[in-house]
């Protein structure tokens, strides 16, 4: 028998508590071994939900712990990087929450020393695994809709932006913090590399962080153009207040796909004063649970079968590169030409 392959959580807020307990009751072969977070309450809470008698205030010691084989890395993400190079120096697999990391050079030191560890680097674009966006995937790849022309993308939240978000050279803004997922779903439909983008940005919403943080956006939108010569388009938002919207058009030569809706289910009711109301998704922990669970499933599989995961430390530094030309071409007011390595060049024009 399969000895069970056990988990460290490390930060144990929103996202990491969803992986957290999948790993406790559906991903075979797994097991939630220890919680690692500097915040007491937030970590005892998570250890009385999971039923987890181990925790850690520094993930340096859930790193020496020999009971932990994988980690799952749901941090803020300035703290990616040096917690994933730390743990795989320990021979730890990981599991990273998006971003990947501040910046692109972040990522080439968590890729390499992962390399050198010898350890799986997953990132959890969990997306890619939910039942619909692979059923489309397989569509396009069949060639169902012809050739691709367009891929478009939104994520927009109802919530209120913490106020760390607000500093963007910390949390890297909505590109990163809401709009990762469709950076990375338009690369996905695309089978292509960022070649040029032209984003704009503006805060609408948040009043209160406008003085203090003049360049904070809660509004973007961004055109893009690929080495293929498909093009993209993505709209992010935060604080949007109608509920959680997610939704992606795939337009080909050919025909149409369409992925997402702001409806939670497929009822709509009409009134005789002429309105109509259903009910609104809203967040993202309950519209991708299927999702996660998949992902974290993969990640484990990937362990035991010795397999290079579907979602690599490539794909992630793909997206966080985009995100800094993008916060880029926000800034400067131009589009931004990406060079084969994925770097800024010239305005383009």
């Amino acid at each position: 028998m399969e000895s069970i392959i056990g988990v460290c959580l490390i930060g144990a807020g929103r996202a990491g508590m969803i992986h957290a307990r999948n790993f406790i009751a559906n991903v075979p072969g797994a097991g939630i071994t220890a919680v690692s977070d500097p915040v007491a309450a937030v970590r005892e809470a998570a250890m009385k939900e999971l039923g987890v008698t181990v925790g850690y205030e520094s993930y340096h010691d859930a790193l020496a712990d020999r009971n932990v084989q994988a980690v799952i890395i749901a941090t803020p993400t300035k703290f990616h990087r040096d917690i994933c190079v730390a743990a795989a120096e320990a021979g730890k697999d990981i599991l990273c929450e998006k971003p990947m990391a501040m910046t692109v050079e972040e990522c080439d030191e968590m890729i390499t020393a992962c390399r050198r560890g010898g350890v799986k680097l997953q990132i959890a674009f969990m997306r890619r695994f939910d039942a619909g966006f692979r059923a489309a995937k397989q569509r396009v790849d069949a060639g169902e809709i012809g050739d691709v022309v367009l891929v478009r993308s939104n994520t927009r939240g109802p919530n209120k932006p913490q106020p760390w978000m607000y500093d963007i050279g910390k949390s890297n803004g909505p590109l990163a913090e809401v709009c990762s997922h469709d950076i990375d779903t338009l690369r996905w439909f695309t089978g292509s590399e960022y070649k040029r983008i032209y984003a704009v940005g503006a805060n609408y919403r948040c009043p209160d962080a406008a003085e203090q943080f003049p360049d904070f956006y809660d509004n973007v939108m961004m055109s893009c153009e690929f080495r293929n010569g498909m093009q993209g388009q993505i709209d992010g938002a935060q604080y949007v207040k109608y509920g959680y919207d997610a939704r992606v058009e795939i337009l080909g030569t050919d025909g149409l796909i369409t992925l997402g809706s702001v409806s939670a289910d497929s009822v709509i009711l009409y009134k005789s004063d002429k309105t109509a109301s259903f009910t609104h998704v809203t967040g993202w922990q309950s519209l991708f649970t299927a999702a996660y669970l998949e992902e974290d499933r993969h990640f484990i599989d990937c362990i035991r079968r010795d397999e290079e995961p579907e979602v690599t430390g490539h794909d992630g530094k793909m997206a966080v590169r985009v995100v800094i030309e993008g916060n880029r071409s926000i800034r400067e007011r131009r589009i931004i030409e990406l060079d084969e390595e994925g770097t800024g060049g010239s305005d383009g024009r």
